[in-house]
């Protein structure tokens, strides 16, 4: 879905994103990398969980001939005895450097290693960060960016490599149990490779995986919308139902007059300035249990409901009021967050083609490689709601807003702007009918993914001892951090029960090699 790590970027890195959807990417969140020495269980001392490690990939699974690069991992043995698991986790769309912490034990993969005296592993998706089968992110070379050729590069990896620590050239599936982990697209790209290559991974664990691809993804701000403070919400609806109104009406002057309210009248395009009113919403997918009141999306909050030292009641201060506080906090605050010192159309306008935000075709580009994703298989657009339902984003947002945009991105691939094959990868990898043993999934209430994970309201999946399903109270990927339990109980709940699957799960693994 599309990445968490993104909404933390702030000023001038933020300012070349005019494309507000990729704020709303869903990846993992980052934690400080330890500084601690590490040694083994027999007490030797281990390189640096920072040390880098290449394996020899290949290039198109599907054609041998064409060659090898070089895939980056990362992996800490410290608790590592022989017989124990392999953990491998890849934290998706994104440069691996700075997700070092998910091999040691202030993370579930970690904590799942300790328990099982297993070995963790990162490994970097391929078209991400500096694990590039060619020296460009062009049409060209992505067209081998696809869920299958990455399911494929687990494997290849599983089966194949030889690791860096004793005895690490005899522990591939069948010598030893590999558990696969991951959170968000790669908690999806768990269940994906345990539907697609069963028997390689002996356990999963996925959290806030977004199994289900969806184009038309509005339900993106249900979680939001229902569990942010319903004074805030109250407002916002009134802004974004009175921005439609005027654009179903024609009233180009209004429009205008609201634009110029946030500092953002030279915005040119109207699907442009709502989408930037999405950004303030997207700041919500960056809250864990740990964020106190001094959060970005609660100084929104807090910029539209409290006037004079008074919090508004339930149903907020009405339209009037939020406009002008809403467009304050833009011009005081949140313009110079987003944009820096971009002008309105440069920072938000997904029109200029010519922008580098378009063209740039250089490796270690996040943006392009998770776009191509989106553009061709998993959609996820996050736009406005049907008529019948209660809307904190402009109905003016449509898939096409964002199916043009891959165009512009890609016009030596798509003439034309293209649906992505959403129906055809929920057939092939099952989607939210995943029926998979040993698949823990772990899911949080207040995750804007939820809807396309397993745990999506009216899915009602049942509960299962080979293929559990747990919701906390959390956000999106909060189980695969251990601080989160701490602060939250639910999430706990859910740790501790993710653990004892593995427990359970890794007994009944027996060698067949």
């Amino acid at each position: 879905m599309w990445a968490l790590t993104l909404l933390l970027l702030a000023g001038v890195t933020r300012a070349a994103i005019p494309n507000a959807m990729l704020r709303g990417m869903h990846s993992l969140p980052k934690l400080p990398v330890p500084e601690r020495y590490l040694t083994s269980s027999n007490g030797a001392a281990l390189p640096p969980i920072t040390t880098v490690y290449h394996f020899d990939q290949l290039i198109d699974h599907n054609d041998a001939g064409l060659g090898i690069f070089q895939q980056r991992y990362w992996m800490n043995w410290e608790f590592y005895e022989p017989g124990g698991p392999i953990i491998l986790m890849t934290p998706g769309e994104g440069n691996a450097d700075g997700y070092e912490a998910y091999t040691t034990n202030e993370t579930i993969s970690g904590l799942i290693a300790q328990q099982q005296n297993g070995a963790a592993i990162i490994i970097e998706h391929r078209f991400f960060g500096y694990s590039n089968p060619y020296d460009n992110l062009t049409s060209q070379s992505l067209e081998l960016l696809t869920i299958q050729q990455a399911i494929d590069d687990l494997v290849y990896f599983a089966t194949t490599v030889d690791l860096p620590m004793p005895g690490g050239d005899a522990v591939k599936p069948g010598q030893a149990p590999w558990i696969l982990i991951g959170g968000s697209y790669s908690g999806a790209l768990t269940s994906w490779t345990m539907v697609n290559k069963p028997g390689i991974f002996w356990a999963g664990y996925a959290s806030s995986g977004v199994v289900e691809a969806i184009t038309d993804y509005y339900d993106y701000f249900t979680p939001i919308r229902e569990y942010m403070p319903q004074n805030c919400s109250s407002d916002v609806e009134a802004v974004i139902a009175y921005l439609d109104d005027m654009y179903a009406a024609n009233d180009a002057a209004g429009i205008q007059t609201l634009k110029e309210a946030f500092g953002l009248g030279d915005v040119v395009h109207i699907g442009d300035f709502a989408t930037a009113l999405q950004s303030n919403l997207f700041d919500w997918q960056s809250l864990q249990p740990d964020v106190g009141p001094g959060a970005m999306f609660f100084e929104f909050c807090d910029a539209l409901e409290v006037k004079d030292g008074v919090n508004a009641g339930p149903e907020g201060w009405g339209l009037d009021n939020a406009i002008n506080s809403w467009g304050n906090f833009w011009n005081t605050t949140y313009y110079n967050n987003v944009c820096g010192y971009e002008d309105a159309e440069t920072c938000l306008g997904t029109y200029n083609t010519s922008q580098s935000y378009w063209t740039n075709v250089t490796v270690n580009n996040a943006n392009r490689s998770w776009f191509w994703m989106v553009c061709n298989q998993v959609g996820w657009y996050q736009v406005g709601p049907p008529e019948c339902e209660p809307a904190i984003v402009s109905r003016i947002l449509q898939p096409s807003y964002a199916q043009r945009q891959c165009v512009n991105m890609f016009p030596e691939a798509f003439a034309y702007p293209p649906q992505p094959t959403t129906a055809e990868t929920n057939t092939m990898y099952t989607g939210w009918d995943v029926d998979i043993p040993r698949l823990f999934f772990a899911n949080g209430l207040r995750d804007p993914w939820r809807e396309a994970t397993v745990s999506a309201d009216g899915l009602n999946k049942p509960n299962t001892t080979s293929r559990p399903i747990y919701e906390g109270d959390g956000f999106h990927c909060t189980d695969l951090v251990v601080r989160n339990a701490i602060v939250d109980p639910t999430i706990a709940a859910v740790q501790e029960a993710g653990l004892m699957y593995m427990k359970e799960w890794l007994t009944e693994w027996k060698p067949s090699a």
